[in-house]
């Protein structure tokens, strides 16, 4: 009998246990993820650029935290969308670049991800789309994985005729279907999902290829940014004369984007009016997301993060694409909208894109995860004037770094050299105050900032 009664109180206390867990799911709040791939800065509510039709990522911006001096951990795809979803710097990870996957690298293959660590708290992860670089993703990481189309058809015609013949480096506009175009399958999956009922809470990681290259869009969408009206980036001619020559070695031009060619082949203005449209294009799909979230039973109870995994050059210090340093590559759209929190903030604190997985973990009251090395973004979602010491930190290669206050840049490379930029002052980054003769100031905001640098790894160094 004492035994039948032990027994009754154990199965009594685990049925109590397993509705306080139950019931505790039910009052977490879902996520949803939107991932965007290469879009820089020029978003409506970061100051945007001349031209740029941001209305749906601008609205989102109202609905919560922009956080506008936000950056990515390395300003190349692979490794820093591997520091979003594991929590962990390229620096102590060692992915650097575009290989190998992250999950093939051993220090990484006891560490959970972020879906992984939702997961086992009771959440349903789904995703579609560009999460991890290109369409992979590691074993299991998500419980329904949607449409994975990639960044472009074998049908696209070519349209520019670029040196090198590299298919991905093109750009204008396409004329077949809408609902044929990989980010919109990607949004109409998502759009399904939402109007669906859940008997848990739910995860679900969006990725949008554009504006990567190609650069893709409707023709129509074109017809919004007319070519004469489409003005290029701001640019001097001497901008790199006071660059260390590790600085033009580490950021030294991805073949076949010489921005020499787009000077003289007249092709730049018509680059950027690509890129433009692809803002333009992808803004449209995060809409019609945001449209059916608001629309579908979990609206109010949705945190959003959206994020772009580096910004992109075009043209600015005579480079193309991402990888380097610079404000250009490292300087992304980020913007938290929690139920519960203030709207319309704009948090002018320095962020990290790593800092993701501890504040949705915090946001949802889930349990810490010990290995993640970003910090949660809560206390500045509740008051974005906080008192915040902590610059972002961007790597590039093993021992290459920047150091983002809110108002420095600073850049050390493997061999020690510098670079050292005053935003407030030089928005461009023209003028590197670390060549030359240095300021007693300069060296002290030099001496403050390298403070931050992870430790050098001399078996790592190049």
């Amino acid at each position: 009998m004492k035994m039948i009664k032990l027994v009754l109180r154990v199965t009594v206390f685990n049925v109590m246990v397993l509705a306080l867990f139950l019931a505790q799911a039910e009052e977490r709040p879902n996520v949803v993820l939107i991932a965007i791939d290469d879009m820089n800065d020029w978003v409506g509510c970061l100051g945007g650029y001349p031209g740029t039709q941001t209305p749906n990522i601008d609205r989102l911006a109202r609905r919560g935290t922009l956080f506008s001096n936000a950056h990515c951990q390395a300003p190349i795809c692979n490794p820093s969308r591997a520091s979003i979803m594991y929590g962990i710097r390229p620096s102590t990870s060692g992915v650097y670049m575009n290989a190998p996957r992250p999950w093939t690298v051993p220090f990484l293959q006891d560490k959970t991800t972020l879906p992984r660590w939702f997961a086992a708290q009771g959440y349903l992860t789904l995703t579609a789309g560009k999460i991890y670089h290109g369409s992979s993703l590691p074993p299991d990481d998500f419980d329904v994985v949607g449409p994975r189309p990639g960044q472009r058809f074998k049908e696209d015609p070519r349209l520019v005729d670029m040196p090198g013949g590299i298919y991905l480096w093109d750009y204008g506009p396409q004329e077949y279907a809408e609902d044929e175009f990989p980010d919109h399958i990607d949004a109409s999956w998502a759009i399904e999902q939402l109007e669906r009922e859940y008997e848990q809470p739910f995860l679900m990681a969006i990725g949008f290829y554009r504006p990567h290259v190609p650069f893709y869009a409707p023709s129509r969408i074109f017809k919004d940014h007319p070519l004469e009206q489409t003005q290029l980036p701001p640019t001097r001619k001497d901008d790199r004369d006071d660059l260390p020559e590790t600085a033009k070695q580490v950021t030294a031009k991805v073949p076949p984007l010489d921005h020499v060619w787009f000077e003289e082949s007249g092709q730049w203005r018509a680059a950027v009016q690509a890129y433009l449209a692809c803002i333009q294009w992808t803004d449209e799909q995060v809409g019609r997301v945001l449209d059916a979230l608001e629309a579908s039973p979990h609206g109010d109870n949705t945190i959003i993060v959206l994020y772009s995994d580096h910004g992109f050059h075009l043209g600015e210090k005579s480079r193309w694409t991402k990888m380097s340093l610079w404000e250009r590559s490292t300087h992304v759209p980020f913007i938290v909208s929690a139920p519960g929190f203030p709207r319309g903030q704009d948090c002018s604190r320095p962020s990290e894109l790593l800092s993701i997985y501890p504040t949705l973990i915090e946001l949802c009251g889930l349990p810490e995860n010990p290995y993640l090395e970003g910090r949660s973004l809560v206390p500045l979602l509740r008051n974005p004037d906080l008192e915040w010491p902590y610059p972002a930190l961007t790597t590039y290669g093993q021992n290459n770094h920047a150091v983002r206050s809110e108002q420095f840049r600073y850049i050390r490379y493997y061999d020690g050299s510098e670079e050292l930029y005053d935003l407030e002052a030089d928005p461009n980054e023209w003028d590197n105050l670390a060549f030359g003769e240095r300021s007693a100031k300069t060296q002290r905001t030099i001496a403050r900032l390298a403070q931050h640098l992870p430790p050098v790894n001399r078996a790592e160094a190049k």
